[in-house]
């Protein structure tokens, strides 16, 4: 949830759009209930014996979860309202929303089929979802190959990100009945297709740093140590998949450092 918002911060900053603490804290507030929502559907129908620690409080509190994901969602939906009004941005945000909701659902049930959509799906909806507030008040004379590059950058960390998480939760994912990436593509394929995707965003991301203005130097150089971090967490032998995994997710929270500039 914070590192959503550290992502839209990310985009405020690149796109000059100076967004309101109150989108922040919706956006806050729609992320928990999605990733709380897709917990609780994975757990719904898991066997006692496949469940893994990671997803033993979801299983424990699945019912005041629910009932508390309710409450947040219908509060934060009354919120944008009032916040919003009944204006071309909230339809825009509610139709986008819904348009995803519908193809993740569809790529949930045929995700078996199809080895990287949904990693692909999800690493593209989650940067749409942290971005387009930003884009959308951006003036279109505004959208540049500057500020188009580091969107598609952040893509491919958001990306990177999940298959690295794929990977680390393959054997969980094949005993619980999951499918993703990892469960398809056997890890002595996986892993060097992993190493090559990282080594090239790192590669974009600098020449990015020396290819732009000054100005926006500092984007491009914080997905450089974004996405320098996911690969030596990744790749380092001396750590578990559970720390592997926290210092990756907290790679997000790195554009945070950008309410200082």
């Amino acid at each position: 949830m914070l590192g959503s918002m550290a992502g839209m911060l990310f985009f405020d900053k690149l796109l000059q759009a100076d967004i309101s603490w109150q989108a922040y804290t919706l956006l806050g507030m729609a992320v928990w209930c999605i990733y709380t929502a897709d917990h609780l559907m994975d757990v719904r129908n898991m066997e006692e014996d496949s469940i893994e620690e990671r997803r033993i409080y979801h299983v424990t509190y699945a019912k005041p979860l629910f009932i508390l994901m309710l409450i947040v969602g219908l509060g934060g939906l009354c919120w944008a309202i009032l916040f919003f009004g009944i204006t071309q941005r909230l339809i825009l945000g509610a139709v986008l929303g819904l348009l995803i909701l519908g193809i993740m659902l569809v790529i949930r049930k045929f995700a078996a089929k199809q080895a990287m959509l949904k990693e692909m799906s999800s690493a593209i909806f989650y940067v749409i979802g942290i971005s387009w507030l930003p884009w959308y008040r951006t003036p279109p004379i505004d959208w540049t190959a500057t500020s188009a590059g580091p969107t598609v950058l952040y893509m491919g960390l958001a990306y990177l990100n999940l298959i690295m998480l794929s990977s680390l939760d393959s054997e969980s994912d094949k005993k619980a009945g999951f499918s993703s990436i990892a469960t398809i593509i056997p890890q002595e394929r996986l892993l060097p297709r992993i190493r090559i995707l990282a080594i090239l965003l790192i590669f974009f991301a600098l020449f990015a740093v020396i290819l732009v203005n000054s100005f926006y130097r500092i984007f491009p150089a914080l997905l450089s140590i974004m996405l320098l971090l996911h690969y030596l967490s990744f790749f380092s032998s001396g750590l578990k998949p559970e720390q592997i995994r926290r210092r990756m997710e907290a790679c997000f929270m790195l554009p945070l450092l950008l309410l200082f500039f």
